[in-house]
């Protein structure tokens, strides 16, 4: 057995032996002037290493996909207040890749999405890593209070809050929303509120609720192209209920701002997007962001592609072209971080 074995090795032993021999005996210039890490581990980035073919190999990230490890004091004292609080982060629960960048700010820029309704959903979307159940705990009587105190000791100019779906409530969590509002109004007028909400099962009634409680900006995501809805989305929503909200908002307060978002990488066609963004322009929504959906864990729906740099940026001059108030287009652009609510709040002041 040890012959048959040697035998099978005496050709790869050999081979190495001539590549020994061929080295330079000047073997520090060799060294010195041969490649580097660099050659080795780095790579160009070519189209079909970005698309997934059927059946193949979960995709590699491309270099622009990758950030950094979210350290520093402002993250630190941020989380330490959520958790004092017992409050929760779509941030953390979406496992989003800006979270360094948006809670390591310095004084007074450090900004997080806070997810009230507690942490669980009653929706299974494919795309999304935040816990599920029929019946999730009931919320927090005292999250509304705590969530606007948090966020008044933040200084902060523009707050984002959003919500897990709740469809074992009556009213799908808005008055709760409505309340978080109004608190956080009461302890800081001048701050500027986003509200990422759900789709309240199409109750117009239960939008209307939150619409009315003083918020600045009015969001809810159509997450992906019409041809997908079905696959990355809970059956109970859908294309035409998400355009029915965001139309309804826009129509019965059009002072408010309406906000929308698009996931790229689910093997959607770049018309599709376009069309995708017509239809909002279409019902008036003033502002939109784009970016890269990322499998937060093997349970998720795969990525398809990784949508090029270059194609974002046409989607942003698209934007730009059909009349939106302001359109962040980007791999790591999500529908609340911390450059757009920048924008977001310049162009609010503008309006007032």
């Amino acid at each position: 057995m040890k012959s048959i074995q040697l035998t099978k090795l005496r050709p790869l032993i050999l081979s190495n032996i001539r590549c020994y021999s061929a080295v330079p005996t000047d073997k520090k210039n060799y060294i010195r002037d041969g490649p580097s890490l660099g050659d080795f581990i780095s790579e160009s980035v070519q189209q079909e290493n970005l698309v997934r073919s059927v059946g193949g190999k979960r995709l590699r990230l491309p270099p622009w996909l990758k950030t950094e490890i979210p350290i520093g004091q402002d993250y630190k004292k941020l989380k330490g207040t959520l958790r004092s609080l017992n409050l929760a982060t779509v941030c953390e629960e979406a496992k989003c890749p800006n979270i360094g960048e948006c809670w390591g700010g310095k004084e007074g820029t450090a900004t997080a999405t806070i997810m009230i309704l507690g942490d669980t959903c009653t929706r299974g979307c494919r795309f999304c890593s935040v816990k599920t159940s029929r019946r999730p705990p009931p919320p927090d009587p005292m999250e509304p209070l705590n969530t606007a105190k948090a966020i008044a000791s933040w200084n902060l100019n523009y707050i984002v809050l959003t919500s897990v779906d709740r469809d074992d409530m009556a009213d799908g969590g808005a008055d709760h929303f409505a309340q978080t509002v109004e608190e956080i109004k009461r302890l800081n007028p001048t701050l500027l509120v986003e509200c990422l909400t759900p789709d309240f099962a199409g109750d117009m009634e239960c939008v209307s609720r939150v619409a009315k409680s003083g918020l600045d900006v009015y969001a809810h995501n159509i997450e992906t192209v019409e041809s997908l809805q079905w696959f990355v989305r809970d059956p109970r929503a859908n294309y035409k209920q998400s355009m029915a909200v965001l139309k309804y908002v826009k129509t019965k307060f059009p002072t408010i701002l309406t906000k929308s978002s698009i996931m790229v990488g689910f093997g959607e066609k770049p018309e599709e997007v376009a069309q995708t963004m017509k239809d909002l322009r279409e019902i008036d929504v003033d502002c939109l962001t784009i970016g890269q959906y990322m499998q937060p864990t093997k349970r998720h729906a795969k990525v398809q592609e990784y949508v090029h740099p270059k194609q974002f940026k046409e989607w942003e001059e698209l934007g730009r072209e059909l009349g939106f108030g302001y359109t962040a287009s980007g791999p790591l652009v999500r529908s609340s971080y911390k450059a757009g609510e920048y924008f977001i709040e310049n162009l609010l002041k503008s309006r007032k």
